[in-house]
């Protein structure tokens, strides 16, 4: 028996190529798969033939004929070099594309990430669960490669609404300059899914999709995650703000002041990116009840909340809080012809 002969096992299934021995009585078997199986030289047999039904690994050089790919490759090429000028700035993006754009409300959606670079990408894709994660989807993305992630229908919208993306960059078998770990969370608005105008042309897609960012030129978008301690920190930030637009007062003649607080969200914070639309009717919320908590002991007192006619979300939460904790206020629409349909006056009682 000599390295690189074909041997059968004698007491089980199977066989392959003598690779080396161990000791006087072991022989080093490389199976089919190219594992190396350590067995007594006395329970197996040289054969002349290839009659054991099994492959040998193939050469280094040799041609491998590759199974037939799936009819939705799972790492389609940007339409790009794989190296390509001005790609050693990394740039990164989470992408969602319907698989039927005409038919929004029923269609399945492919999540995908898009490496816009030169660089190789450790990634990993999570969902929160509650104050867990939940990986999706983990592996290495090539440079100037978009990667299917997964492909899901709306039943699972809920679980996409906090998601996360970690990746460490680097290039293969040559010198790089180092980039810095990214770990990005961020808050997807996943009614957008039902609207059709949200889905968007982009340079790495035929069809429109919603692209988030998460690292443009080097640097990670910022961490979206809205905590309640940042909500609260932003209203005392408001408090304390000269002139904050949510308290501006608007005195109508003779004695009787009439205050008028504009709840649109705009005008209420500078800057609402990763907020979520229930984040921002709580916040709306807590300023309708931060006033009337100061002017509730006022009697005859008019206040005007302007709150936008919308889908009637907002109004309706301000009814039903009048309703249940201030049960001693009346409440009607405010002047058509001052506010149109989207302002409700307080009169405290």
């Amino acid at each position: 028996m000599n390295i690189g002969d074909k041997v059968r096992f004698l007491s089980e299934v199977g066989g392959g190529i003598v690779k080396g021995f161990k000791g006087k009585d072991t022989v080093l078997v490389e199976d089919a798969d190219g594992f190396d199986i350590p067995m007594p030289i006395k329970e197996c047999v040289v054969i002349e033939t290839d009659d054991y039904n099994m492959k040998r690994k193939p050469a280094a050089n040799a041609k491998v004929e590759q199974p037939v790919k799936p009819t939705k490759p799972e790492i389609p090429a940007i339409q790009r070099q794989a190296e390509i000028k001005g790609g050693d700035t990394l740039n990164v993006y989470l992408a969602y594309v319907p698989e039927d754009i005409k038919a929004i409300s029923t269609t399945p959606f492919d999540a995908y990430l898009v490496n816009d670079s030169n660089y190789y990408l450790y990634y990993t894709y999570l969902s929160a669960e509650g104050k867990a994660w939940k990986v999706r989807s983990h592996g290495v993305v090539e440079p100037n490669m978009k990667f299917l992630l997964e492909e899901f229908d709306k039943s699972i919208l809920n679980e996409l609404e906090h998601v996360a993306i970690q990746l460490m960059a680097f290039k293969d078998k040559k010198t790089f300059a180092l980039k810095p770990a990214v770990s990005v969370e961020m808050r997807i608005d996943t009614v957008k899914f039902y609207k059709l105008h949200t889905f968007r042309e982009s340079d790495f897609f035929d069809v429109p999709a919603l692209v988030y960012d998460v690292v443009r030129n080097d640097a990670s978008v910022r961490q979206v995650h809205v905590s309640a301690e940042d909500i609260q920190d932003a209203i005392l930030q408001k408090q304390y703000a000269d002139k904050p637009k949510a308290q501006a007062i608007v005195k109508r003649g003779g004695g009787n002041q009439i205050l008028e607080i504009d709840l649109h969200i705009g005008e209420l914070l500078d800057d609402t990116r990763g907020m979520s639309n229930s984040e921002m009717l709580n916040y709306q919320l807590d300023k309708f009840r931060e006033v009337m908590e100061k002017y509730k002991s006022k009697r005859e007192q008019k206040i005007v909340f302007i709150h936008g006619k919308g889908d009637g979300v907002l109004r309706k939460a301000l009814v039903d809080e009048l309703k249940r904790k201030y049960s001693n206020c009346r409440y009607q629409d405010a002047s058509f012809q001052e506010y149109g349909f989207g302002a409700t006056m307080v009169t405290i009682k």
